[in-house]
């Protein structure tokens, strides 16, 4: 099926673009927590995977707020302890590390690696810019053979604070030496699109679960379905075929 990109404005000029920065999840499918999580907790599965994404956002925020910050990792295992004891499931060691596995060592999209590979062949730098800390980002794209295709591998963790913090999204200006107008963001997320409109990128939501826009009064400049939009949003032709034989 071929893939559409949605432009919110026609004034975009993608010549402008130097940088391509993405949030982590726009690339790593973190779908396999949902299955690992059907395996070893039957039933109640799903209902973990819910409780414990809801509260790993929230207890990011509430840290960085309180100026008490921990990082990513640490987020995700004191969420995954609250979701737990509130169904009332059990976690062994064993268990436990299996369901933070996969956010260890995430897998990427099936998608990324054409796509990522078309905007590096274009001239565009590439980073990546996540509240994940910089051991996961790097694991992931390691795994999956795509880290030397990256410019910029940015944590939040470098400055103690999470997205949509105007200090995280600095981090992108700051690594590459270039201005706002010349980096596109790709969020996963519509409150990430909603921040880093709000801090000046030029953003494009990779909106993969079909999730309703945010009422956040910031509106991404193009939207997709799926990584093939994105060099379509950007004027760049689609990679010819290798030649067989």
């Amino acid at each position: 099926m071929a893939s559409e990109a949605a432009r919110g404005s026609d004034r975009f000029e993608s010549s402008r673009i130097k940088c391509v920065l993405f949030d982590a999840l726009a690339l790593f499918d973190l779908r396999q927590l949902q299955s690992t999580a059907e395996t070893l907790v039957p039933g109640q599965g799903l209902r973990l995977i819910q409780a414990w994404h809801g509260r790993l956002f929230e207890y990011q925020w509430l840290h960085a707020l309180a100026g008490r910050y921990i990082d990513f990792w640490s987020a995700a295992t004191d969420s995954l302890s609250f979701a737990a004891r509130t169904l009332g499931v059990l976690l062994p060691p064993d268990l436990r590390a299996a369901l933070l596995r996969p956010l260890a060592q995430p897998m990427v999209w099936a998608d990324a690696p054409e796509a990522l590979k078309a905007l590096r062949s274009s001239g565009l730098a590439l980073g990546i810019l996540s509240n994940m800390t910089g051991q996961m980002l790097r694991a992931g794209l390691q795994n999956a053979q795509l880290d030397s295709l990256f410019a910029h591998v940015l944590s939040t963790d470098q400055v103690r604070s999470f997205k949509p913090a105007r200090v995280a999204y600095q981090l992108g200006l700051d690594a590459s030496g270039l201005r706002r107008e010349e980096v596109l963001f790709v969020a996963f997320a519509g409150w990430d699109a909603a921040g880093a409109t709000w801090f000046g990128y030029p953003t494009f939501w990779l909106n993969r679960n079909g999730s309703t826009e945010e009422e956040l009064g910031a509106k991404a400049l193009g939207t997709g379905t799926d990584l093939a939009a994105l060099p379509l949003f950007l004027n760049i032709p689609s990679r010819e075929p290798a030649p067989s034989g």
